[in-house]
């Protein structure tokens, strides 16, 4: 009888299930909402709509560009030089005579030296190559001083060929090694001479050994080039004093031509006219390059400067921005994702593009396949021209094939994404619901 009754008592409970467990649902039922299928020619009037997505501040595509105004010193002030009228005459200043005496070794200057080896014929002419080829010999260096192996440093600068080759004399017998040697200078760079201005090709040139002529000098570097030779001029800075040969004289005079050239002259050949002007111009050059060069270091670190403000700046910015999105303080827009997905909420829209129902779905794991019903995935969206109808774009996902249309869907700010439950889902739940009361109940009416 007891049984009976429990059977009895069950089938109530299960007629009346509906009551017991609520499912959601999209249905036409109310009037108000209509269910649109997503196949590829709904996806184009859905994607109609004509808002746009929010975008970022402009700070995000802004960057530290480029200076406001010139910085700097300035521009530079012009020259105060200005072309001269030819003078009828050329005033002539000659060098004095320079009597050098020999040669000096100096700093830079590379010397070759060349010892004997102890061994047979074959032996020292092979050690005589090596040292002849060996780094190109010593170089006297910025102390004066050559450093050779075994020996130390031994201090050569300001001496001459042959005081220098006493030294070494006098350091190979004091360190006991065999005085036999020989000393020649293969580079000379020490002593230069400067040449510029209307010649071919403004040089450097070295003294040697021999003296060094004006003519030579001129030579080496490719001559004279000026059309002006009535009224161009040679001129020579030496020691603090600008001196001067008009170039006709020095053309017809062959003593002109062998002026002895010193280490440290410079040789300008110019149409200037003026002496004064000359070494005034040299000066103002001068000037005006260290003007420059401080000009262009000041601007440098004026636009390091600014662009770095603007770059913090930017940086603030944006840091302060997403520090707002991350403490939900920014208006932003929003997709509801409910029903059978697998992290029910809200899907923040991306800044400054669309996104489509397919990044919805799989942003957070998409939907439960175990509970949702794939046939059944609904996009719900209120109707702009009636605030009261709602559309309900259905898409079919028991295709996979069709999963290919979400991938175009763009989603709107508030549309709402809901997955209908399956079947068995659905009567699972009103189990679970159902069976902890008829056990319940069973043992209540069993207890008594």
């Amino acid at each position: 009888m007891l049984r009976w009754a429990l059977v009895a008592f069950a089938a109530l409970f299960l007629s009346a299930c509906g009551a017991a467990y609520i499912s959601p649902q999209v249905t036409e039922a109310s009037g108000k909402l209509r269910i649109v299928p997503l196949t590829a020619e709904t996806v184009l009037v859905a994607n109609r709509d004509t808002r746009t997505p929010q975008n970022i501040p402009d700070a995000f595509f802004q960057n530290a560009g480029s200076p406001s105004a010139l910085r700097g010193a300035g521009a530079a002030p012009p020259p105060s030089l200005s072309e001269q009228q030819r003078p009828t005459v050329l005033a002539t200043r000659l060098p004095p005579a320079a009597t050098p005496g020999p040669y000096r070794i100096g700093v830079g200057d590379v010397l070759l030296l060349a010892t004997r080896t102890s061994g047979g014929t074959v032996q020292e002419l092979s050690g005589l190559l090596a040292a002849q080829n060996s780094r190109q010999g010593y170089t006297v260096q910025d102390d004066g001083a050559i450093a050779v192996p075994d020996v130390g440093r031994i201090r050569l600068a300001g001496l001459t060929l042959e005081e220098a080759e006493a030294q070494l004399f006098q350091s190979l017998v004091e360190n006991r090694i065999d005085p036999t040697f020989s000393l020649e200078i293969a580079e000379f760079n020490s002593k230069r001479v400067s040449i510029g201005g209307a010649v071919g090709s403004p040089a450097i040139i070295p003294i040697a050994l021999t003296p060094l002529y004006l003519d030579e000098a001129i030579a080496l570097s490719g001559g004279i080039a000026t059309p002006d030779v009535d009224f161009a001029s040679i001129r020579i800075y030496r020691d603090g004093t600008l001196y001067q040969i008009p170039l006709v004289q020095y053309l017809s005079e062959p003593e002109l031509q062998k002026t002895r050239l010193i280490a440290g002259d410079s040789v300008f050949v110019d149409t200037e006219f003026e002496l004064e002007k000359a070494r005034a111009f040299f000066a103002e050059q001068i000037t005006l390059a260290q003007f420059r060069q401080q000009s262009r270091v000041q601007a440098l670190a004026e636009l390091t400067a600014e662009v770095d403000l603007r770059r913090a700046a930017l940086a603030e910015t944006r840091a302060n921005f997403q520090s707002r999105i991350a403490l939900d303080a920014v208006a932003r827009d929003y997709v509801y994702l409910t029903g059978e997905v697998a992290k029910p909420g809200r899907f923040p829209l991306p800044f400054g593009r669309h996104a489509t129902l397919a990044d919805a779905l799989y942003a957070d794991g998409g939907f439960s396949t175990e509970t949702g019903n794939p046939g059944q995935i609904y996009v719900l969206r209120s109707t702009v021209e009636d605030l009261g109808a709602v559309t309900a774009w259905h898409l079919d996902a028991r295709s996979v094939s069709n999963l290919l249309v979400a991938t175009r869907f763009n989603l709107l700010p508030n549309d709402i994404v809901f997955i209908a439950e399956q079947p068995v889902t659905r009567w699972n739940r009103v189990v679970q619901q159902l069976v902890p009361s008829l056990i319940t109940t069973g043992a209540g009416i069993a207890a008594n």
